[in-house]
């Protein structure tokens, strides 16, 4: 009976300790995944987003560096040739004008390659100033 009763300490610690493993664990991933999430603060009112499949897109980017960054007053660059002259002038559109008129782009973090500020003074700053009055 005695060699029953030390059998069943040894289960009780042994399932101690295994709940203690799993606090730990549980408690690290919640630390992980919290600072992960962490956000970002962006100094100029536009972002430009590259994403892996070479799309370009500027806007407004919230969430970022958290698992469900989101896009809003969204532009995209469209290059256009002149079949006479051949030149090529690109031209940036707002993302609203398609059949499904979305306000948003809800991103893929792991499809995002990298996001770059918007200078104030750059040719994309005042064609979105233009493309808003």
């Amino acid at each position: 009976m005695t060699e029953n009763r030390r059998g069943l300490g040894m289960l009780v610690q042994v399932v101690w300790i295994l709940a203690g493993i799993l606090v730990v664990a549980a408690a690290t991933y919640h630390l992980v995944s919290h600072v992960r999430e962490s956000k970002f603060a962006f100094t100029t009112p536009y972002q430009a987003v590259l994403l892996v499949n070479g799309s370009v897109y500027f806007g407004h980017l919230q969430n970022y560096g958290s698992r469900d960054p989101i896009l809003v007053d969204v532009y995209y660059v469209v290059s256009q040739t002149n079949p006479e002259t051949k030149q090529t002038s690109n031209v940036l559109v707002k993302r609203g004008k398609e059949l499904h008129a979305p306000d948003r782009m809800y991103l893929n973090p792991s499809q995002i390659l990298f996001v770059e500020p918007v200078g104030v003074d750059s040719k994309i700053a005042q064609l979105i100033k233009q493309a808003e009055q």
